[in-house]
């Protein structure tokens, strides 16, 4: 019998904490094994050339089912 994925991705939200999202994942049967902070982009159209502008970033746990 295959096995079901139990890999989940979470992100803190722009009203949450981390300790937050911890508590969610928790709840939710998971525990994280991996901190990133990814880059959110904007794009910009500057002298008619499209840009990606940073303009913040976004915290994700990945974890796995207890």
């Amino acid at each position: 019998m295959p096995k079901k994925n139990s890999k989940k991705r979470f992100e803190v939200s722009e009203n949450e904490t981390i300790g937050q999202c911890l508590d969610r994942m928790k709840k939710e049967g998971y525990t994280p094994v991996r901190r990133a902070e990814e880059p959110v982009f904007r794009e910009e159209t500057r002298d008619g050339e499209i840009v990606m502008e940073p303009v913040g970033k976004t915290i994700v746990f990945h974890a796995v089912k207890e």
